[in-house]
């Protein structure tokens, strides 16, 4: 195998010297995907990888099984907007959910909104939607490809006719409509130049908030917010409950800090929007992290970590803003972390809670923040949850390792607040029963008690001979918390498997403490924090070194390869999905520039510093003495344009070209590359079976794992 993969061109001249080191970057070339040479290594990589995927004995297995358990009722928690309901269903094997519409829980519920009839093959998907005030009018984006770009439309809700608006070049947006109904807030960049949208790799900058009037031209949208001396920044909008405050977020890159801006729409001449919005600046500085939960009049509720890692929730009077002047409603748990807040029935406020990664869901007075009551669940997560400002009821779903989903409906007006069941999702041919999830905490490299769910069949025997994947993250503030995955139980029941959570440093699970202690200059936390969740599984019997695979996508694919190049000898398979793998070039790639705040940047002597040490394109080496590479898949696709392809592409590059003439080198090293697919997002239905099928097809295979 190892003589056989391509041989692509190396260009010794390219690289830089960065503070006095030397760092050659020979595939350079491959930055750019629509050259020929480019298109030629794509060729060369799938004409090696797509025939070794679709010879792995277990592959054509899993896809029948996959396709036949992943064929069940997939339902939203159901909201309403105006007088309407509104769920997203999927029968079970549609490429997207679809839209449906009900005029009450009891009625009949019909197609609002099918995704499906957009694309012949799904790759068009409902990237993000908004309803007016009144519930008339669907504002809604659609992607191609997985790409980030979106084009937004507007629907009658009556008719279900388009009204012919179309916005284009909108990407990182959010839509908030004005409470006359009339139109909505958004997010743009310029229009980008380019022959083949979703696959550039250009910066975008440039960022820029605009209103549009329902039935105009995008020509004629009102510009109203931009910062031309910070072209970086990301702007959100949302408008008040009572429509008259205009809520702007302004972001530094990824960082969860915020500035908080507002404008009273109130003092508008006419309140017509035709321009730049006088933004009054409420927070101005990046200290902390600012979520608009509600307002009373001129005083503005707020979840935040000012002063509290955990979170807390705070009231401002904007007429006296001084620090002084604030008021925390809700103080900061002490151990738990405040996930996100919302405020229901006007007087009501639903928090939701994350315990040991676990969630809890909790109520409030909104008047003096006096806790009422629990809502009961059981271990696992709160996925979803709907309830706004005047609504006199809430749903909200929840889901675990071992439960598809359950539903939960619960009336705020009746003097007993039972949440009821209003929909439980069943999987045939899953029986929970054989099944047993349990959460462990072990020591990392420095002693920092790391928690790790760990799922498998009950009869399991610690006898260290159970294929078993690691699953991992660790980074932006990203809490990875218990879901079901019908293709991780497939892996268990019939490859008899062992699946673990690593909830390493990086992520939220335990606040803003959490998170910094895996960013910046203490990224290796992340990967030392992983690479003890695998030695204490192979330890505990659950497995072994010639077992053990580990898996993780976009920043969870730079802590894989960053191990796999760490330690080789730990792990027996690696698969990487659309990772960030070039650490010297990320930032100047499409909307790269944003995640120095977590990574650090690479052009400044301390980021350099950080980061070149375990850049995983510039820390392959030849393992030592008898060791070898773990058998190695990478994955990305042509159309993601946020971890753009060329890092997936300068990793494999590299790794062929030292370990080629490697005698010892048998574990394949391989790239798989989609055509018509992004980051992950709005992935249709067939493509994710297909390339879930190839990714266990080539685990089993290279860990030896049988089908039973």
């Amino acid at each position: 195998m190892a003589k056989n993969y391509p041989c692509p061109r190396r260009d010794e001249s390219l690289g830089e010297t960065h503070f006095g080191t030397s760092v050659p970057d020979p595939y350079r070339w491959l930055e750019d995907p629509d050259s020929e040479e480019t298109q030629g290594f794509v060729k060369a990589q799938n004409e090696i990888s797509q025939p070794y995927l679709a010879s792995c004995p277990v592959r054509n297995k899993f896809h029948a099984r996959m396709t036949d358990l992943y064929n069940y009722p997939k339902y939203s928690a159901p909201f309403k907007r105006g007088t309407r309901y509104f769920y997203r269903y999927n029968t079970g094997l549609q490429n997207q959910s679809v839209y449906y519409v009900q005029s009450s829980l009891e009625a009949e519920a019909e197609v609002f909104l099918d995704p499906n009839l957009l694309s012949d093959d799904g790759t068009v998907a409902l990237s993000m939607s908004q309803f007016s005030e009144d519930g008339e009018l669907f504002a809604y984006g659609l992607s191609e490809s997985g790409s980030d770009w979106n084009t937004i439309k507007v629907m009658q809700v009556s008719t279900k006719e388009n009204q012919g608006d179309e916005l284009k070049w909108v990407k990182f947006s959010s839509i908030a409509w004005t409470h006359d109904n009339k139109g909505f807030f958004y997010q743009r960049y310029p229009e980008v130049v380019t022959e083949s949208e979703g696959t550039e790799t250009t910066q975008v900058l440039d960022h820029k908030v605009y209103y549009h009037v329902v039935g105009s031209p995008q020509s004629e949208d009102a510009l109203c917010y931009q910062d031309l001396e910070h072209r970086d920044w990301l702007f959100s909008v949302e408008v008040s409950d009572c429509g008259r405050y205009v809520i702007l977020y302004v972001s530094r890159g990824a960082e969860p800090r915020n500035k908080l801006y507002y404008s009273d729409l109130e003092q508008l001449p006419g309140q017509q929007i035709t321009g730049p919005l006088n933004m009054e600046k409420l927070i101005d500085d990046f200290d902390a992290s600012w979520d608009f939960i509600c307002n009373h009049g001129t005083v503005f509720t707020f979840k935040t970590d000012f002063e509290a890692p955990r979170y807390r929730l705070v009231n401002i009077d904007i007429t006296q803003p001084t620090k002084d002047s604030w008021v925390t409603l809700v103080s900061e748990h002490p151990k738990d972390v405040l996930e996100w807040a919302a405020c229901v029935n006007t007087t009501k406020l639903v928090l939701c809670y994350l315990s040991d990664v676990k969630s809890i869901l909790s109520l409030y007075s909104l008047q003096d923040g006096s806790f009422i009551k629990n809502f009961p669940l059981e271990v696992g997560s709160v996925t979803s949850f709907s309830g706004r400002f005047k609504d006199t009821e809430i749903f909200y779903s929840f889901m675990s390792f071992l439960t598809p989903g359950v539903i939960y409906h619960c009336d705020l007006t009746q003097d007993e607040l039972n949440p009821t069941v209003f929909r439980e999702i069943k999987v045939e041919g899953f029986d929970a029963s054989q099944y047993t999830t349990k959460q462990i905490f072990y020591p990392s490299k420095d002693g920092t008690n790391i928690p790790m769910f760990i799922v498998h069949k009950k009869d399991l025997t610690l006898d260290g001979t159970h294929p078993t994947l690691l699953y991992g993250y660790g980074g932006f503030n990203i809490s990875i918390t218990p879901s079901f995955s019908t293709s991780r139980l497939i892996f268990i029941q019939h490859l008899g498997g062992v699946f673990a959570i690593a909830n390493i440093r990086g992520g939220g699970e335990y606040g803003d403490q959490w998170h910094k202690g895996g960013m910046m200059g203490c990224k290796q936390n992340v990967f030392d924090d992983f690479i003890a969740a695998g030695e204490y599984l192979i330890a505990n019997g659950y497995t072994s070194t010639n077992k053990l695979t580990i898996m993780g996508g976009s920043n969870g694919g730079l802590l894989v390869c960053a191990c796999a190049n760490q330690r080789p000898d730990l792990f027996k398979c690696v698969i990487s999905q659309v990772g960030v793998l070039d650490m010297l070039r990320f930032h100047k790639f499409t909307i790269g520039h944003a995640w120095v705040t977590d990574f650090g940047n690479p052009d400044k002597e301390d980021g350099f510093g950080w980061i070149y040490k375990y850049s995983p394109v510039h820390n392959i080496s030849v393992p030592p003495e008898n060791q070898q590479y773990p058998a190695m898949l990478l994955l990305t696709a042509d159309h993601d344009d946020r971890v753009v392809p060329l890092h997936s592409f300068k990793y494999m590059a590299q790794l062929h070209h030292l370990m080629r003439g490697v005698a010892k080198q048998t574990n394949p090293l391989m790239i798989r590359i989609e055509t018509k697919a992004g980051h992950g997002a709005g992935k249709p239905t067939s493509k994710v079976i297909d390339e879930t099928a190839d990714i266990y097809g080539f685990v089993a295979e290279t860990v030896g794992a049988v089908w039973t």
